[in-house]
């Protein structure tokens, strides 16, 4: 089907059994891309089938996952549960047409059957003895109430098809069983359930992860069974950890709702699950949502496993905080501040300019909103809690170490203004009284830790700034008397 001849309608259709899984939640923003990007429609189905697994706190959670990603649908959220009738109609549109037919073995004697295969080293296959059953017969035992699943007749040949990912892949269908389409008591197994969605639903591109690469030619076979025109299909790679296996909690939080909570923003999460499987070319990496938009091209989708890398992940989230605007760093980072019990909203809208400024300076070294709230402790919580690596190494020469400090803070207590050129003469004068004219750092250093517990942090003038005349010269003389200990 040629996605240009009608509107493109792709779904994402999570189960409801656990939370949104980074891997559901790639296969939906590739799907919400290519339906943004050709003018189409991103439609959501909840395939709660599974009644004693499905749980409305994962749908909940689902939903709630992409709606923090910022991937809306385009229609009613369609819950398969709800269209058990249809699904059963469709399967007794194949027995109607002969594609299907009732089989009445056991769940024992196919077991059995099974077990007596396997004995004698080969691979179980249906034999269709249900098949070969006479009209009469089979009527004979439907009065009589016997339970009877509902199969389909595989035909001969082959089932093949133009993969967006894959390029063609074709399935012997001698390899292919006679699936069970309804089970005894009605209700429709997988591949049914999923085909007379997508007809019901006007899928035209069917965007999934790979493992669904064997339920392609059964779902195939129903497509043309119902006499309904066939979508495209893409498979996605399997997303794995550094070690090459698939993704799985030992590789760390595998929940997009963890992310959310470790200062990871949603635009750096969209970022880094797009480059999962796919690639813009051109060696691009940092790119916005409206961007991935206009790149996105199936053409980009890569065939091989994706590598989920957490340190990559908090790189693109430290190259989206310089990506944004004063007020959304601020509508990220605020409530963090509150809720470490920093500050208060209040506090921090009648200093707007310098926390505007404290930010500028701290995002730099950041790469997660919680790395802005750690490093901005300082600015908002007395006494300094010293580093004791930092003071094992800039404070080892005490005696030295409260010579500087002392000089800082005269040098410092004489200065008409406080303001960061007139601090840095005044301190790069000191360091040439010291003796330290081409290394000021050995000034520098000492301060740093004196003032912010740590060795590294903004410039030491944008510190003394921050800090502000009163606090800067009492952490000094706190460093001093810690000194003199």
């Amino acid at each position: 089907m040629s996605s240009s001849a009608v509107t493109p309608r792709l779904r994402f259709a999570p189960s409801p059994t656990g939370y949104l899984h980074v891997g559901g939640a790639r296969t939906a923003l590739f799907n919400w891309l290519y339906a943004k990007k050709h003018g189409g429609q991103f439609l959501l189905r909840v395939e709660d089938t599974d009644k004693a697994r499905s749980t409305d706190e994962s749908t909940r959670a689902i939903f709630e996952g992409l709606g923090w990603l910022g991937l809306e649908w385009d229609e009613t959220v369609v819950y398969q549960g709800a269209n058990l009738e249809r699904h059963g109609a469709d399967a007794q549109r194949l027995l109607a047409n002969g594609t299907a037919y009732r089989c009445f073995c056991t769940q024992e004697e196919l077991a059995g059957r099974r077990a007596a295969a396997e004995a004698q080293g080969e691979s179980f296959k249906y034999d269709r003895r249900c098949d070969r059953l006479d009209s009469a017969e089979i009527d004979r035992r439907v009065v009589a109430g016997m339970p009877f699943t509902v199969r389909f007749r595989v035909p001969e040949g082959t089932t093949s098809w133009d993969d967006l990912v894959h390029e063609t892949i074709t399935f012997p269908n001698k390899d292919i069983e006679d699936f069970i389409v309804l089970r005894t008591d009605g209700t429709p197994i997988y591949n049914m359930a999923v085909v007379s969605d997508d007809i019901a639903m006007a899928i035209t591109l069917v965007m999934r992860g790979d493992d669904h690469i064997s339920n392609t030619p059964k779902q195939i076979l129903l497509y043309r069974a119902l006499g309904a025109e066939l979508p495209q299909f893409a498979h996605l790679p399997m997303i794995h950890g550094l070690d090459g296996k698939k993704l799985s909690k030992r590789h760390g939080a595998t929940a997009v709702g963890d992310y959310q909570h470790l200062g990871i923003l949603p635009g750096a999460m969209l970022n880094f699950l797009a480059l999962l499987g796919w690639s813009p070319g051109n060696d691009i990496e940092v790119m916005t949502q409206e961007q991935m938009i206009e790149l996105f091209d199936t053409a980009g989708l890569q065939k091989k496993a994706a590598i989920f890398d957490t340190k990559k992940l908090e790189w693109m989230n430290g190259q989206h905080l310089n990506l944004l605007s004063d007020d959304e760093l601020m509508s990220h980072v605020t409530p963090a501040l509150v809720a470490a019990g920093l500050t208060s909203e209040a506090e921090l809208a009648s200093r707007r300019d310098w926390y505007l400024f404290l930010l500028a300076q701290l995002k730099v070294r950041a790469r997660t909103v919680d790395d802005i709230v750690r490093q901005a402790v300082t600015y908002f919580r007395d006494p300094v809690d010293y580093d004791a690596d930092a003071v094992a190494k800039q404070w080892k020469d005490r005696v030295g170490t409260a010579a500087i400090l002392r000089g800082v803070r005269d040098a410092l207590v004489a200065l008409p203004v406080w303001e960061s050129g007139a601090m840095e003469e005044a301190l790069r004068t000191l360091a040439e009284q010291l003796g330290f004219a081409e290394k000021a750092g050995k000034i520098f250093q000492p301060l740093r830790v004196a003032l912010t517990g740590v060795s590294a942090s903004p410039g030491i003038f944008e510190v003394l700034q921050l800090l502000g005349r009163e606090r800067s010269l009492a952490r000094v003389d706190a460093a001093l008397a810690r000194v003199a200990e």
